[in-house]
């Protein structure tokens, strides 16, 4: 029978190494690198849920910027006022609400004030915010975008990376030293042009009504926005059938349904309006004389449609509310399942501007893993002689290598089940966790073996684990600053370098070492000697 509470600190390592191992090649995982776009005979089989990064699997990376103008530290702005400041900025600029983005920080943090279009200049941009009533001047006013939005748009690049199935994306920004942040976008298995579809446009999908409205001068066309993408609860797959060809199911928020019922009754799109829409976003220009609701995407019309019979009366009804479901009718499956990602993952603040792109390719990608493999293999093997040679007691040397293999196999555990993609710099980093482990553990066998003398007791043996142990938490907490300011600076590939270093060391300190440390006491004391 084994004591568990003396040998509790070998079966936690057991216990951790079986869920590595779940993580790795069963259901605890991630998910495999599946969502690459690479030919059967690009790829290479990998049975483990391991994703991979551009460096072994090859893609896309792009460099870029979010189009815009920030005014920073207006006086004058805060939340009574922001609705005002946006929409006579908007008006002034002949510019839609939307790209006008007020951040009033109370009480004293810096109040912004961001416009998002480039064909806005700082002159321009200070003049609408003057004419808004805030005090503002050219040089409070630079290019680009605060953090916040930046921020915003990682998110929502990585949502639509994930919505297309892509795996192992990376979507960061980087902070260049002379000033200015852009956001650096690695998908693998993705060709350049995808990766300009999915990022290139804002992606911002409205419900616009369109209908005759009477004025003095007689009949005009009454453009209405009517849904944004915040109004809808659930989004389904993109489908076709033929009745109502390529569509997307949605269902809109409690409030949004209100506002769509009242607004459907209100200009008489349930009553006179029924069906009465004929467009064609290919020749079409919106009639003053029909009832469409336009799908506008990124300012485009795509598609033009009228209110359907059931749909009215159920509004008029008002039972609409109960269940405020509709379809987004499209012109083509392609342009449908487009809409349904841009309505998931949401839409950019502002036009993406690339400014660099990288294509790796898929085959050079792949020919990294097998050598990266051979890399580790051989550092591996030169430290298993090295150990040998030094100790010439397999009670000492075999017990040191399989710990130190239970560190990489719990990193690559760790890795799997949070989906971390490896490259390079990832591989680099178990590399040199092989190093320092084996250094930690050759510290605490010379610790406790002196001069290779037998150890003689327990309370000798738990004297000196406590000193080598001490000398290894001090290195550990040691490298663990020195890595830190990568892991919090956007420093690009260091960061992944950092990250796995960073968790090798503290699984060495709190899991591998001690339980090390419980196996050279079992096999270099006699029962008798071990309390």
């Amino acid at each position: 029978m084994i004591d568990v509470r003396d040998n509790w600190r070998i079966l936690m390592l057991v216990f951790l190494c079986v869920l590595a191992a779940l993580a790795l090649f069963g259901p605890l995982g991630a998910g495999g690198d599946d969502g690459s776009n690479l030919g059967e005979g690009e790829r290479i089989d990998d049975p483990t849920n391991l994703q991979y990064g551009l460096d072994l699997s090859g893609g896309t990376r792009v460099r870029g910027q979010l189009v815009g103008l920030t005014a920073e530290n207006v006086e004058g702005l805060s939340s009574s006022n922001q609705n005002t400041v946006e929409t006579t900025v908007a008006e002034e600029l002949g510019l839609d609400p939307l790209d006008v983005r007020t951040r009033p920080r109370e009480p004293d943090g810096p109040r912004t004030v961001e416009v998002f279009s480039g064909d806005v200049t700082p002159e321009q941009f200070a003049n609408a915010l003057q004419r808004a009533g805030l005090d503002v001047s050219t040089d409070q006013i630079r290019s680009g975008t605060t953090s916040e939005t930046r921020n915003n748009a990682v998110e929502t690049i990585s949502s639509r990376i994930d919505q297309t199935g892509l795996s192992g994306a990376n979507v960061r920004t980087v902070n260049q030293a002379g000033g200015g942040s852009f956001i650096v976008v690695e998908v693998p298995g993705a060709d350049r042009e995808e990766v300009r579809e999915l990022i290139g446009d804002p992606g911002r999908v409205q419900i616009v009504a369109g209908f005759p409205r009477e004025t003095a001068n007689g009949t005009e066309l009454a453009m209405e926005p009517l849904l944004t993408q915040g109004d809808f609860r659930r989004i389904e797959a993109a489908q076709t059938n033929p009745q109502l060809g390529p569509h997307v199911p949605v269902t809109l928020t409690g409030e949004a349904g209100q506002r769509y019922q009242q607004k459907m009754q209100e200009w008489g799109f349930s009553t006179t309006g029924v069906s009465r829409c004929e467009f064609d976003p290919e020749t079409d220009e919106p009639s003053p004389n029909e009832y469409c609701l336009y799908t506008v995407v990124d300012g485009n019309i795509t598609e033009g449609v009228g209110l359907g019979r059931t749909l009215a009366d159920s509004i008029n009804e008002r039972t609409f509310t109960n269940e405020p479901s509709f379809v987004i009718q499209m012109p083509s499956l392609d342009e449908a399942e487009d809409v349904r990602v841009d309505l998931e993952a949401g839409a950019l603040p502002s036009e993406f501007r690339i400014e660099s792109e990288s294509f790796r390719s898929p085959s050079l990608a792949q020919s990294f893993k097998p050598l990266s493999l051979a890399t580790g293999l051989a550092a591996w093997i030169a430290v298993c002689i090295v150990v040998y040679v030094w100790y010439r007691d397999v009670r000492v040397a075999i017990p040191m290598l399989v710990t130190a293999s239970t560190e990489v196999f719990l990193l690559l555990g760790f890795a799997a089940a949070f989906g971390v993609a490896l490259d390079l710099s990832h591989i680099a980093g178990l590399i040199a966790v092989i190093g320092t482990g084996l250094d930690d553990l050759i510290i605490m066998a010379d610790e406790i073996l002196q001069r290779k003398e037998k150890v003689e007791t327990g309370r000798i043996f738990q004297s000196r684990f406590r000193k080598a142990f001490w000398v290894i938490g001090m290195a550990a907490a040691t490298t663990i600053v020195a890595m830190s300011p990568l892991f919090v600076l956007s420093l690009g590939q260091l960061r992944g370098f950092a990250i796995i270093t960073i968790v090798g060391v503290l699984i060495g300190v709190l899991v591998t070492r001690p339980a090390y440390g419980d196996v050279l006491r079992k096999l270099m004391l006699e029962d008798v000697k071990r309390s």
